[in-house]
């Protein structure tokens, strides 16, 4: 049974390193974080005729906080503000936005239709304004919106009811998120449609002051998942080629369209076979550890992407890296590196300490998620050196979070650093750390989870233990409460 080395206990770079090299992982550390001239973090770089002021980017967070007809809400303009408050230069997305009602995750998603184009080019607007608030300047702010469909874990109309669309039948999810027959399989012309309507998002965006569009190919959604549709029989299944081609499709579609937007893909790079809580390893009733739902005779494993088939649990890049080529080749020059899914790996996607209510508790060391995310992002960036890299899975490194930062980037590992859920609770933590020489360690993420235990339970995500905004509400109290079950 793992036993968790907490990383607060990990307090100087020198207990940090020692500890990483008895895990055999590589996480290097920068010595000269504090520059408030010169660091590789506030160097700009020019993309799509555009300059990104800096290194910093933030990822697309959800607050599960829309109307339900897909519109805006106060929290989620206070959090796109916050997003323009962090520094950061370049705005993965915001959040993900659906291409149409049906391909929602949650009731309360923001979908990138005619009727809601006020209200998101409101929470364009109010970024830009929060950002020029603090930091004076927006020609080198680059802000994009990201389109996608749920496809498997499309909830569009109950939090609690699962409406999948898929691209395949799968062994080990179909049962848990209500895959029942073949009717759920999308079709040909169901595909054509939906490739439509991705072009026709694309346009609205750009429309109302988006800089790009990322095509959303990660995390087990849709377009993730038609990369893995190996068992699929016809245009869109079977080879890789035919895999990719509705993400070439999509792209070849918006670039005809849309000539000026530009295009970006975030990726999931890597996966594994899905996990699941080991009952043996569960204590008074809480969750146990996570363990892989190892099944010998579905080997070789015919259901992910950017693994070894004959040992799932392990990295092989040789599809992703010709998947970017392809990319590469349509013009998409900005690609964002991900893994796995927050519905069947989450301890891959969100290293943690404290597991979600819908997860398991760590049987390993989750610095070795981290080292994965670096190393993926590494290979990637060594192999495709013309494309602009943002690298994920920083927010369980906390206090040592700027320092693995800086070294990536000057290192070049990365192009970007790309932050998640730190930047919730503390929006300016690396621009902290680098231009003042100090971070507010009261603000600092520890991957408590409730950002996702909350929507998992059908409530908003935020920093319930953390952000003032959140901590005194009723909902951080259910959230409290949903978390003493687990």
């Amino acid at each position: 049974m793992h036993v968790l080395t907490k990383l607060s206990s990990l307090k100087s770079p020198a207990q940090f390193n020692k500890h990483v090299e008895s895990l055999g992982i590589e996480i290097p550390l920068d010595t000269q974080v504090h520059q408030p001239t010169g660091s590789p973090l506030m160097e700009s770089c020019s993309w799509n005729f555009r300059t990104i002021g800096n290194r910093i980017a933030v990822q697309p967070m959800e607050g599960w906080d829309g109307t339900t007809s897909g519109g805006i809400t106060e929290p989620m303009l206070r959090r796109w503000k916050r997003f323009g408050e962090s520094g950061a230069k370049l705005i993965w997305g915001g959040e993900a936005m659906a291409v149409r009602p049906d391909g929602r995750a949650n009731p309360n998603q923001l979908i990138l239709v005619e009727s809601n184009r006020l209200g998101i080019q409101q929470l364009l607007d109010g970024l830009r304004q929060s950002h020029h608030e603090h930091w004076g300047q927006t020609d080198d702010l680059v802000i994009g919106c990201q389109l996608t469909h749920s496809g498997r874990f499309c909830r569009p109309n109950d939090h609690h009811r699962w409406e999948p669309r898929v691209a395949h039948r799968h062994p080990l999810l179909d049962s848990k998120f209500g895959v029942q027959d073949d009717s759920q399989i999308l079709t040909e012309p169901e595909i054509l449609e939906l490739i439509g309507a991705y072009v026709k998002a694309a346009k609205l965006a750009y429309e109302v002051g988006a800089d790009f569009v990322d095509i959303k190919c990660c995390h087990g959604y849709l377009l993730h998942e038609f990369l893995s549709a190996r068992t699929r029989q016809d245009g869109f299944g079977g080879s890789l080629e035919n895999r990719a081609r509705m993400v070439i499709e999509i792209v070849r579609g918006i670039r005809k369209e849309v000539p000026g937007v530009g295009i970006a893909v975030r990726l999931s790079a890597f996966d594994s076979i899905p996990h699941e809580p080991n009952p043996d390893t569960a204590v008074d009733g809480k969750l146990g550890q996570g363990r892989p739902k190892m099944h010998e005779h579905l080997l070789p494993y015919q259901w992910g992407f950017g693994i070894n088939p004959e040992r799932p649990t392990e990295v092989d890049l040789s599809e992703p890296h010709q998947f970017i080529d392809w990319l590469s080749n349509e013009g998409v020059e900005l690609l964002n590196v991900t893994g796995g899914s927050p519905y069947y790996t989450p301890h891959m996607l969100r290293p943690a300490a404290f597991p979600p209510s819908d997860g398991y508790q760590p049987h390993e060391d989750p610095l070795l998620s981290v080292a994965k995310h670096f190393q993926v992002t590494r290979q990637i960036k060594q192999r495709h050196p013309r494309m602009l890299v943002v690298g994920s899975g920083y927010s369980y490194l906390q206090e040592h979070l700027a320092a693995s930062a800086v070294h990536n980037v000057r290192a070049g590992w990365t192009d970007f650093v790309g932050l998640g859920r730190t930047i919730l609770s503390y929006p300016k933590i690396l621009t902290d750390a680098v231009l003042r020489g100090s971070s507010e360690r009261k603000l600092i993420c520890r991957t408590f989870s409730d950002c996702t235990t909350a929507p998992r339970n059908g409530l908003p995500s935020g920093c319930y233990p953390l952000d003032d905004y959140y901590k005194g509400t009723e909902t951080a109290q259910e959230v409290k409460r949903i978390k003493s079950t687990f």
